[in-house]
Formats: structure tokens, C-alpha cells, sequence
């Protein structure tokens, strides 16, 4: 396992906070999100349960290939304390968010992850973060903010990976329970079938030059450029 510089346990309070701040419930905005599945039922891209695998499964390694990237050279530049270098960071996440909606979502949910945070925390960086991008001096960008949580309570970038990679696919697929006809039993399934790549994907992500983030999903910016002209959205993307 590549080190990351934070402290590698996994005792009660880790492995609770790593709950709580993962939580799909954690207060914000999140289930507001399809992460594009609204779209993909809609113009008969998922329809049925091994599509829907499928698509999941593609969401999450994309991300594991962009936004994970990001989230360990964001936890790294934490540690240090290097608040020009998250800047940077976050305007790379922020610049392969092609869409508008896909951009609205990573600002608007690292925006009130880092509130959260500082307010629950009160570490003086997670503070400083959110004077960033209160001021706009930051687009405070939904990794960069998960990776500067994770780092000031000295937990490892694993942790904040797992996470982030969790919350692509919880998303996806609780907002296909309210989408198709799909069984809970049916979404764990793929759920803890995914779950399994988490590890593998981290390694990858952490070995892997900022340059090397991708934003590169033509499917997937098709269907948001679609979902935004939709004239009936139950998601906010």
C-alpha cells in the first residue's frame, strides 16, 4: 500500500468517522445527484440490472481515474499544509468538470463538506479552506475538500478514496431505486461487487501524476448535456 504521511490505523474512531463522513446522509446535497443515471434510463442507456451494473461500474473507475487522483495529491498537499498547491489542485478538478451540472455538483457538495468540517473540526486549514472559497479564491471542489478533511484528523488518503469512490456509486445507485424497477438486494449486490476494486484503484490513483487526471467520458457528457435540456428531472443531474 503506497504511505501517504497520515497515521495508517484502523481503530473505533477512524473507522467511525470514516462512517460518518461517508455516510449518504451526511448533510450535503449529495442525494440531490444521479451522477448521470437519470439520464442514461431516460435515453435507454441503463435498462435493467446488468446495465445498471455496468454503468455504475464505468462511473466509478472514471472517477477513480480523475477525481481520485486529485484527492491524493489534495491529501499529500494537506498534510504539508500547502494551501497554494490545493489551490492548483482544485482548479484541475474544477477544469476537467466539462459540464455545468457535473461542476455545480462538486462545488456546491465541497463547498458545505468544507462548512461542515470546519464547524464540526475546527482545524485552522479546514477553516482557511473555507475562507477560500468563500472568497472565491478556490472553486472548493468536492475531493479537494473530502482529501484536506481526511488529512487534518491525520487519517490516511485510503480512507478519504474509499469514501469518495463509495459516495459515486451509493449515489448511483439510490437514485436508481427511485428510477427503475430494481430490488435493494440487487443494488448491494453490485454495490459490494464494486466495493471489491476500491484498493486496486487507489493504488493506481496514488501512483499517478496530477497531469494524468482525465475527465474524459464522452458518454457521460452527452447524457448531462441531455439531462440539462430534460424536461422533466427528478435529479439535479
Amino acid at each position: 500500500m503506497a504511505s501517504d504521511g497520515a497515521e495508517t490505523r484502523y481503530d473505533a474512531p477512524f473507522i467511525a468517522r470514516m462512517l460518518q463522513f461517508g455516510d449518504s446522509m451526511f448533510p450535503i446535497g449529495g442525494f440531490s445527484f444521479s451522477c448521470g443515471l437519470e439520464s442514461a434510463i431516460q435515453k435507454g442507456v441503463v435498462v435493467d440490472v446488468a446495465t445498471l451494473h455496468g454503468f455504475t461500474r464505468t462511473a466509478v473507475e472514471q472517477a477513480a481515474r480523475s477525481d481520485g487522483i486529485a484527492l491524493t495529491h489534495a491529501h499529500r498537499a494537506a498534510l504539508a499544509g500547502d494551501v497554494d498547491a490545493l489551490v492548483h489542485i482544485d482548479k484541475e478538478v474544477e477544469a476537467r468538470k466539462l459540464s455545468e451540472e457535473m461542476r455545480t455538483m462538486s462545488v456546491r457538495m465541497g463547498k458545505k463538506f468544507t462548512e461542515m468540517g470546519a464547524e464540526m473540526i475546527g482545524a485552522p486549514l479546514l477553516c482557511t479552506w473555507r475562507d477560500y472559497i468563500e472568497t472565491s479564491a478556490t472553486p472548493g471542489c468536492y475531493p479537494v475538500a473530502l482529501a484536506i478533511n481526511f488529512a487534518v484528523q491525520r487519517l490516511p488518503a485510503l480512507g478519504a478514496f474509499v469514501v469518495h469512490q463509495y459516495g459515486v456509486a451509493a449515489a448511483i445507485l439510490g437514485a436508481a431505486l427511485r428510477l427503475m424497477r430494481i430490488s435493494h438486494i440487487e443494488t448491494q449486490k453490485i454495490l459490494y461487487e464494486i466495493n471489491g476494486r476500491a484498493e486496486a484503484a487507489y493504488e493506481i490513483a496514488a501512483a499517478s501524476r496530477l497531469s494524468s487526471m482525465t475527465g474524459y467520458a464522452p458518454l457521460a457528457e452527452i447524457l448531462t448535456a441531455a439531462h440539462a435540456k430534460a424536461h422533466v428531472r427528478l435529479f439535479m443531474n
